[in-house]
């Protein structure tokens, strides 16, 4: 089999049969299938596409490029969930603990921020002595005791996708869905889970602009799960401004623990979120029968306290200082040398945010990072004043900066005066959650 002929035939438009695609993964795994013919071939599969079984070989093979983790000693339906990548996106640090707190296990491993997005990883970290590189046995001991855990992915799961996401990002096929969804579902399966629930983000922050491409990604990924025998949801919701106010690493973890401990109202977006993804999880590990009864669960669980216990148990078993995660407590994380207020310049209607932009101005205060070897401030970022549909008068705060470091400071005002955008009339909010795809609406 020569590889040459195989980038032919899909630049042709022809399917590739899951033996020749074992070969590409193989090959470009092992170093005999050099970076310049894969950069044709995924120049390929983005302008030819794949379909839903193309797709599937395609990560199940890279799946099977390392290390797959066996989960299944672990009691129960070993959940998961991921997020495409957006902006205040606090969603893990509330919905696995809670998920846990109604008897879900949640063994989760997840990936840190770079550029707009943040990862949970640095979240978790920002809590002084959280380790989460811990071995696989000590990871799953902590599972056991408590029902979660969230910790890094092993340098040897799907090295395949290591390979492929660097070229990727460097010959213009980011934007490739087969490629996408392979990339996250092969890491999904390679890491033990056997229900996962996606939330894929849609808008000015998201990775898929439109509805149309969120949903396209989110069958490609369902069908993967049908394929593979995992169960699978997606759910579709709107990232056109940040989902949670708080937008850093100490910060989300401080609004996390507030709608953990009742402070949030059930109104806020970040809530009807957190409560769509865990309702899906509880019934998908067959704990709760529908969606309203999952919900009134998880509520319970909030009223009583013993989520925001889960979350401080899983702390502490992995090595950090619970003793942080109270409202009070959290405030020592987020002191920082410099509050300051960015005011608005007009009277009017929030009309529209660009949630990309309001990430990239968090990171420039240190709470991201730019290239993957950037050092993070825990305890720096931005909470959100306002959102979409507001009506604010000239000089109310449309956002709060968390600074230690002032060096780019005006760049990030500038910024976000650019990314909130306020008219005389007031535009129509999108909706949170745009769609809810399962194996069903295959």
């Amino acid at each position: 089999m020569r590889f040459v002929d195989l980038i032919e035939k899909k630049a042709d438009g022809f399917s590739l049969s899951k033996e020749e695609i074992e070969f590409m993964v193989n090959g470009f795994t092992d170093g005999s299938i050099p970076d310049y013919q894969m950069s044709a071939m995924m120049m390929a599969i983005l302008q030819k596409d794949m379909n839903d079984q193309e797709t599937a070989d395609l990560t199940m093979a890279m799946m099977h490029s390392g290390e797959v983790v066996d989960l299944s000693d672990l009691p129960g339906v070993k959940l998961d969930k991921h997020s495409t990548g957006g902006v205040g996106d606090t969603t893990t640090l509330v919905v696995a603990p809670l998920v846990a707190s109604c008897g879900g296990t949640v063994a989760k491993m997840s990936g840190r921020g770079l550029g707009h997005t943040g990862g949970t990883l640095d979240k978790l970290e920002s809590i002084p002595g959280t380790d989460v590189e811990i071995p696989l046995d000590q990871f799953k001991n902590i599972v056991r005791q408590c029902g979660v855990a969230v910790i890094g992915q092993s340098a040897d799961l799907d090295p395949a996708d290591k390979k492929m996401y660097a070229l990727r990002d460097v010959t213009a096929t980011v934007r490739s869905i087969p490629l996408i969804a392979s990339s996250i579902m092969s890491k999904k399966l390679a890491s033990g889970a056997d229900g996962i629930v996606l939330d894929v983000k849609t808008g000015t922050g998201a990775f898929m602009r439109t509805v149309e491409e969120a949903k396209r990604l989110a069958k490609t990924m369902v069908s993967i799960g049908v394929l593979t025998g995992k169960k699978v949801t997606a759910l579709i919701t709107d990232m056109n401004q940040p989902l949670g106010n708080a937008v850093g690493n100490a910060l989300e973890v401080k609004e996390a623990v507030e709608l953990l401990s009742g402070k949030i109202a059930e109104t806020d977006p970040l809530f009807q979120v957190c409560m769509l993804l865990g309702s899906h999880m509880l019934m998908m590990a067959g704990i709760a029968e529908d969606a309203k009864t999952a919900e009134t669960m998880l509520k319970e669980r909030i009223a009583d306290g013993s989520g925001l216990k889960r979350l401080q148990q899983m702390i502490s078993l992995q090595g950090g200082d619970a003793s942080y995660l109270t409202v009070e407590n959290m405030e020592q994380l987020t002191d920082v040398r410099k509050r300051m207020d960015v005011a608005a310049l007009c009277d009017g209607y929030v009309s529209s945010m660009m949630a990309e932009k309001i990430g990239t101005a968090a990171q420039m205060l240190g709470a991201g990072r730019a290239v993957k070897t950037d050092v993070i401030d825990p305890s720096v970022g931005l909470v959100m004043k306002v959102r979409c549909g507001d009506y604010v008068h000239k000089g109310d705060p449309l956002c709060t900066l968390y600074v230690n470091d002032e060096t780019h400071l005006k760049q990030v005002q500038k910024l976000l005066y650019e990314a909130i955008r306020i008219s005389e009339v007031r535009q129509q909010v999108n909706p949170m959650i745009h769609a809810i795809i399962t194996a069903e609406d295959l």
